[in-house]
């Protein structure tokens, strides 16, 4: 048996010698959409299975089509990112597996034969209960890193026959690891020796680890690729952003937190306290015990919240980490992406943020990061954090068009 640390020394010792190699520059990226859930809520069959129904992806998600495309280069919009999980490509072999292929590409090529530059990113899904982040990327022990690896080369190489001024390859989405982790470090490393010997002109995308906070980009040192981008995810303060998410699970207060405002002058304790209650409420299937420890932790957090008094100054302390590290590392600005950011909305799903306070607080987080020089791509075109007022009539909110500083809104 390989000791953890032998392996870790194997890697990096692959790992290195190929930094430096490309020289293409590639896309220039400014203002970004998400566009998740293309190829992401699949069908997994249960445990103890490990595969997927046929087709792997459910059939109601919400997909863009040509016009939505069209829509967002016509509101300034320049580059999407794809999120594509990778448990079916891993599940799949021979013609369904080159059929899935084929789509993902055919999606590329339809963004941009639509203007729009594509970053394809791989974004396993932490609800499968096999081919989720875990047993994909771990630590370098994880069961399925190699095979992991095996589609890294496979997908870059396929990106590598397209324009590589209009598509860049991001291998993994929000490592699970802490954030500094010499793991990750030589995970990454890995991953993007791995694409880049298959794609020398593509323009790889890397990220720190946890979760690709800021955190972990300032633990990490820069890939020596010229040809590489390096992003983070912002969604600062959670207590605000993901107020009313009900994925949440391991943190229970989220479901219950609304009517918490940006910025926090903008309301007060008392009143997000007596949405906060009423939401508890209406809510008969937590027993009441349970609800009361939930209750005091959410007094606490709030009592956090409104002591701080976060508002645009909070965002720009935040950024101005990433700007600093940036000139530590001499890493140009423009070659960092926030990758995602967003708040959920308020609609017949959720009850979260007021509608005001989350444009408000899309456009501090926007307005701060143009202000220092780096691209951005919203968190999301479609669900409950999207551009879209909904999943079906697809009009763009009027109000986070103006806060993402676009042109006009569908109607």
């Amino acid at each position: 048996m390989l000791s953890r640390r032998r392996v870790v020394a194997g890697l990096g010792a692959l790992a290195m010698p190929s930094v430096g190699r490309a020289q293409s520059r590639g896309p220039r990226l400014r203002r970004g959409m998400n566009l998740w859930p293309w190829f992401s809520l699949t069908r997994e069959f249960p445990a103890p299975r490990t595969d997927y129904d046929w087709p792997p992806f459910q059939a109601g998600r919400a997909i863009p089509v040509r016009s939505d495309l069209a829509a967002l280069r016509s509101a300034g919009i320049d580059f999407v990112r794809l999120p594509v999980d990778p448990g079916p490509l891993l599940a799949f072999s021979g013609a369904q597996l080159e059929r899935l292929f084929a789509d993902i590409l055919g999606a590329v090529e339809l963004c941009n034969d639509e203007a729009l530059t594509v970053i394809v990113n791989l974004h396993p899904n932490g609800a499968t209960h096999h081919f989720n982040p875990r047993n994909l990327v771990g630590d370098v022990m994880a069961p399925l890193f190699t095979r992991y690896l095996g589609l890294v080369r496979d997908m870059a190489a396929r990106l590598a026959k397209l324009d590589p001024a209009r598509v860049a390859f991001e291998p993994l989405n929000e490592p699970p690891q802490d954030c500094g982790a010499a793991d990750w470090a030589v995970m990454q490393s890995e991953l993007l020796r791995t694409a880049r010997s298959a794609a020398p002109n593509l323009t790889l995308v890397a990220t720190g680890a946890c979760g690709g906070m800021i955190a972990g980009l300032e633990a990490l040192d820069p890939s020596r690729d010229p040809n590489v981008i390096h992003t983070f995810h912002f969604y600062e303060p959670y207590v605000f952003s993901h107020q009313g998410a009900p994925w949440m699970s391991g943190e229970p207060i989220y479901r219950y937190l609304n009517a918490v405002p940006w910025p926090a002058s903008a309301g007060s304790k008392q009143a997000t306290l007596a949405a906060v209650a009423a939401r508890m409420a209406a809510d008969s299937a937590t027993p009441a015990a349970e609800k009361r420890d939930i209750a005091r932790t959410i007094d606490r957090v709030l009592a956090e919240y409104f002591s701080a008094d976060p508002d645009k100054r909070f965002i720009e302390r935040y950024f101005a980490r990433v700007t600093a590290w940036a000139d530590r590392h001499r890493v140009p600005r423009e070659r960092i992406l926030l990758g995602e950011f967003g708040a959920l909305r308020s609609d017949d799903r959720y009850v979260a943020a007021p509608a005001a306070d989350r444009a408000r607080y899309i456009r501090d987080v926007r307005e701060v990061c143009e202000a220092a020089g780096m691209p951005w791509a919203f968190w999301n075109l479609f669900d409950g954090t999207g551009l879209t007022i909904d999943d079906w009539s697809r009009s763009f909110d009027p109000a986070i068009v103006a806060a993402l500083g676009l042109r006009g809104a569908r109607s």
